[in-house]
């Protein structure tokens, strides 16, 4: 079937000008430029490391994190963008206050002026026990750890801090200044993160505070998730890469967690 070609007012056949490649490539320019904004500035891609915050997050879980929520206010775009403050129940990433350059996600306990306490594992805000359906508590007395840092880590902070219970020395210092009574009180532009999967994460109660302009910004979905080794993150060696590399490639369809594609984080 020949193709039609649209008439002008005059009857005469019209025909669409074909794109010249300069302007391709200043399309696709436009494009890369946007992709690459959105990327840089809106959102940032992050694989979850570890067990802490199971099962809310699993290790393997790739998910697009917003960068522009928490973000301190532009007077030219602002009114245009959703800012908001960091909310208590939030999950974010953050940069590690301990180990710098590492990325941490964990879920905001206190925010500026909270008093926090756990007590048998119970967390108390402001005097009030947290309804925390949330938590992962599989792992809450586990035989393999002593029993005083389990009591420290379900009591805190009436119990008092050791490196044994691998708390951080700056946090050793700093703590007894914050604490009140039986509770440990959240300083201004400072946040307490703790993990999902209580009895293994390594939060606010063993490194201290999260400082404000250390976060990053709030998971929104997961995009794609991976049966992945729990000490993956520690193979940091070219082979070892290109060996896991090869077993996403060989295994991509029978170990990818489809069902938990597009979730959204909570």
């Amino acid at each position: 079937m020949a193709k039609k070609e649209s008439a002008g007012e005059n009857g005469a056949a019209e025909v669409k000008p074909k794109e010249t490649p300069i302007e391709f490539l200043a399309s696709l320019a436009a494009v890369l430029v946007t992709g690459l904004f959105i990327i840089t500035f809106v959102m940032q891609a992050f694989e979850i490391p570890s067990s802490s915050m199971e099962d809310t997050l699993l290790i393997g879980d790739h998910v697009f994190v917003n960068r522009i929520q928490f973000a301190p206010k532009s007077t030219r775009v602002g009114p245009l963008l959703p800012y908001r403050d960091v909310h208590r129940g939030d999950i974010v990433v953050f940069l590690s206050p301990a180990e710098p350059g590492l990325y941490v996600v964990k879920r905001i306990i206190g925010v500026p002026g909270d008093r926090i306490h756990l007590h048998d594992g119970v967390v108390y805000r402001n005097g009030v026990a947290l309804d925390e359906p949330y938590v992962l508590h599989d792992q809450d007395n586990p035989p393999d750890v002593p029993l005083a840092a389990r009591m420290y880590r379900n009591n805190f902070p009436s119990v008092p801090p050791s490196d044994e219970y691998g708390v951080y020395p700056n946090w050793l210092v700093d703590m007894p200044a914050h604490i009140q009574g039986d509770d440990i009180v959240v300083p201004p532009d400072h946040y307490f993160g703790m993990g999902d999967h209580r009895g293994v994460s390594l939060d606010s109660r063993y490194w201290g505070f999260i400082p404000k302009e250390n976060i990053i910004g709030r998971p929104m979905f997961i995009y794609w998730s991976f049966e992945t080794p729990s000490d993956q993150y520690r193979h940091t060696s070219m082979g070892e890469r290109l060996g896991f590399l090869a077993h996403v490639v060989l295994h991509f369809f029978d170990e990818t967690r489809w069902k938990r594609t597009l979730k959204v984080v909570r």
